[in-house]
């Protein structure tokens, strides 16, 4: 007898276990295969995204910004939405999210800023991926643009990584925005030198292909030094030819000069000594 009823108490108990089985098996079998289903289309279309962002010409670091912001926004509304299935409140889930939100936030205050900063970077795009930038007391080429930071590759293959915050908020010189750069070429010349041939060496060296004429190359007297007059050769040249012209005049200008006559003087100082009679 003990037997029989213990039997028909696991009866009576299963038949009451069963549907709930049923029931909440078939939620969660739904919400796994939801889940599933959601986290490869999010995939496939974060993918599209990107490549409808590359047919558009977007900005390389923009493309990858705004498809890894998509997929992360995308995968937690479905995991919101998978936890509602199963039947958890999505009300307190938000809210939970939104608390553990707020703590992370004031706890990450400078990473947030950072993250605001990079966003700005991607929107207004102050700088591109291969410009040279000047930023916070460093320069390179910008080889990525991060959510948090960025990275430079300075002119002796070193990565400095500036965080967004402050770079967005400091001044930033973009030497590659603009299509052509002045080269302001100065040099010191005797006070005794023919002021005239002087000019004319330097306006010959700025008949090179890679000059522009127009505005047209000038020489003018700059400064009036202690030891020495500075001539200085202003031209135009486009950006990447900069460097290489303005070491082309370093290398010409003394040997151009020299064989006109006229020399590059060192600093000096002429000292005069005073004897004072001898006391009677």
């Amino acid at each position: 007898m003990d037997l029989s009823a213990e039997v028909d108490q696991l009866v009576k108990t299963s038949q009451s276990w069963i549907p709930l089985i049923m029931e909440y098996g078939s939620r969660l079998l739904l919400a796994l295969l939801t889940l599933a289903i959601g986290w490869w289309v999010i995939n496939k279309v974060t993918y599209r995204l990107g490549k409808l962002l590359a047919l558009r010409n977007a900005d390389l670091a923009l493309q990858g910004f705004i498809s890894s912001l998509a997929n992360i926004i995308l995968k937690i509304l479905l995991v919101v939405s998978v936890a509602s299935m199963i039947g958890i409140e999505t009300t307190s889930f938000v809210a939970a999210i939104g608390a553990a939100g707020l703590a992370i936030g004031l706890a990450l205050q400078g990473s947030l800023a950072n993250f605001a900063g990079g966003v700005l970077i991607l929107l207004f795009r102050p700088f591109r991926l291969g410009d040279w930038i000047e930023a916070q007391g460093v320069s390179g080429t910008v080889d990525s643009i991060q959510i948090f930071h960025t990275v430079l590759r300075t002119g002796d293959n070193k990565t400095v990584i500036l965080p967004n915050g402050s770079l967005s908020n400091g001044i930033i010189t973009n030497t590659n925005r603009q299509p052509t750069r002045k080269v302001v070429f100065d040099v010191g010349v005797n006070y005794e030198a023919d002021l005239q041939k002087a000019r004319q060496v330097l306006l010959e060296l700025a008949k090179d292909p890679r000059v522009h004429q127009d505005p047209a190359p000038q020489a003018v007297v700059s400064l009036l030094g202690d030891s020495s007059i500075t001539l200085s050769l202003r031209i135009w040249v486009n950006t990447a030819d900069y460097w290489d012209v303005l070491f082309m005049l370093n290398e010409h200008a003394r040997d151009r000069l020299k064989e006109e006559g006229i020399d590059i003087p060192f600093p000096q100082r002429v000292i005069r000594v005073v004897q004072e009679a001898a006391v009677q």
